[in-house]
């Protein structure tokens, strides 16, 4: 058997290889995990809530399930997942200091089912207040800190998963995304994550605190899985994939097609490295340029323009009015006062980012229904450019992980991109590229900046065709190199 400390960086498709061919014990898995977050995470504090002693009895419950025999997609593999999602005892906050006693008494939909695939949790990864920052931090947890570099953030807002990942605590995370939250801190930590198609997992039980977890559609937000390869994402998106049993699946099965390819050499390839409304740093871009030259060398057919793209800058403001929308639903009532006031004192709509959220916040169903019939037209366009190409690459975001930033009003943050600052909110336009209309993105580091930091790129796919881009990713992995641990974490 391999000794423990090989263990902490395998895949998890390796370490359930090992599970199974009783090479290696659940329980030996599950003590290796223990060792080596309460050895580290003083420095990270990605898992703020523990459950061991639970956990140590489910792992117990796996080896004898697979002594005699049984097996299941995850059946022996410990985990952590975003401290967002109910676990039946645990803390469920989002952050808020008046959910910090709140603990549910059922699953939520997804952690059941990866409970009944098998899967060893062990607790719960830090996440900023309300899931509303590209930051993890709160009043209840404190601070997550990039294993990268501590004066760093990991993202958010599955920023303590992407940190567990990094930090080799557990081989597979679930996370969730609205704004990048599953492709922000996988760029910035250097691991691998999959926004699923919108509507593909379904998120009962992924709610704040006191909130009854109801079967309702989340518009543009998603739950999904994050990992150290490619090939562990779509292990994990299998498991918590398909319709809820409480809403649709008495008529409805899952049925994803496969990858339109098997060879990188056949893949049609757009690249998207600017954005009309915010740059992009010459770090990211070389990194992405470089990426397009070696899919060129193998073969794939490399475009950097088309007719065909959606308005990069309608979408965006299509999104953002939406998304300001969707959030306000969750906000509290005093913010949501301070909102509407904030609106009526705009006059018009200049056109402006700033007045797009300002507006979004407070839009009538009838502005709702014009801007979502806006994202329908949006939604033919990309469908038609996928006619043309198989996935799109663009930066997930403008920069590597930049420096902790904990001014409480967002709106006056900056973001330093080559030297010169930009609004910190504008941010969201890269993730919201593939987000506005639902599509698949998976996320994969692609190398190191010059001052050693991680850089990622999305690879977004058609609508309900995420093996594409998770294939994809598989065969960039395969051919250009994945996840290396962070230098003071090899070990």
């Amino acid at each position: 058997m391999a000794a423990s400390s090989e263990l902490d960086y395998r895949t998890s498709t390796e370490l359930v290889g090992l599970l199974a061919a009783r090479k290696v014990s659940a329980v030996e898995l599950f003590e290796r995990s223990v060792a080596r977050i309460e050895a580290r995470d003083k420095a990270i504090n990605a898992v703020v809530v523990r459950d061991f002693d639970r956990a140590r009895e489910a792992a117990k419950r796996s080896d004898v399930a697979l002594a005699q025999g049984e097996r299941a997609p995850l059946l022996g593999l410990p985990m952590t997942v975003k401290e967002s999602y109910n676990v039946a005892g645990l803390p469920t906050t989002w952050g808020f200091p008046a959910g910090k006693d709140f603990r549910p008494n059922d699953d939520a939909l997804c952690i059941g089912r990866l409970k009944a695939a098998g899967a060893v949790i062990l607790g719960k990864t830090n996440v900023p207040l309300s899931l509303a920052d590209w930051q993890s931090y709160n009043d209840i947890y404190g601070t997550t800190n990039n294993p990268w570099d501590t004066a760093r953030t990991p993202g958010g807002s599955s920023g303590g998963s992407a940190a567990a990942l990094a930090a080799g605590y557990v081989s597979l995370e679930l996370g969730s995304d609205i704004g990048g939250s599953l492709r922000v801190p996988a760029h910035y930590c250097g691991v691998f994550a999959h926004k699923p198609s919108l509507g593909l997992a379904p998120p009962r039980g992924q709610t704040p605190p006191n909130v009854p977890p109801l079967p309702i559609d989340n518009d543009l937000a998603v739950i999904g899985p994050m990992a150290r390869s490619a090939s562990d994402l779509l292990l994990g998106l299998d498991v918590i994939a398909g319709p809820d049993e409480q809403v649709n699946a008495i008529a409805y099965r899952l049925a994803l097609p496969p990858a339109r390819h098997q060879s990188l050499g056949d893949f049609r390839v757009l690249v998207i490295d600017t954005h009309p409304l915010i740059p992009t740093a010459n770090t990211v871009t070389q990194a992405l340029h470089r990426l397009a030259k070696g899919l060129e060398k193998a073969g794939a057919r490399v475009a950097r323009t088309s007719p065909l793209l959606p308005d990069l800058k309608e979408s965006a403001r299509i999104y953002v009015l939406l998304l300001w929308s969707r959030l306000a639903a969750f906000w509290p009532p005093d913010l949501y006062a301070r909102q509407q006031e904030a609106a009526k004192a705009l006059r018009h709509d200049d056109g402006s980012p700033a007045s797009w959220q300002t507006r979004g916040a407070v839009l009538s169903h009838r502005d709702w229904i014009v801007a979502d019939h806006a994202r329908v037209r949006v939604r033919e366009q990309w469908r038609a450019l996928f006619r043309e190409f198989d996935v799109v690459l663009c930066p997930p975001m403008p920069t590597p992980a930049f420096p902790h930033d904990h001014n409480p009003d967002q709106r006056t943050r900056q973001i330093d991109i080559d030297g010169k600052l930009h609004p910190y909110l504008d941010q969201i336009f890269w993730p919201g590229v593939a987000t506005v209309v639902g599509l698949p993105a998976s996320a994969m580091p692609i190398g190191l900046s010059g001052a050693g930091l991680p850089i990622g790129v999305q690879i977004i796919g058609p609508y309900f065709e995420d093996r594409t881009p998770l294939r994809f990713a598989e065969l960039m992995e395969r051919e250009f190199g994945g996840f290396v641990p962070p230098p003071a974490f090899k070990s």
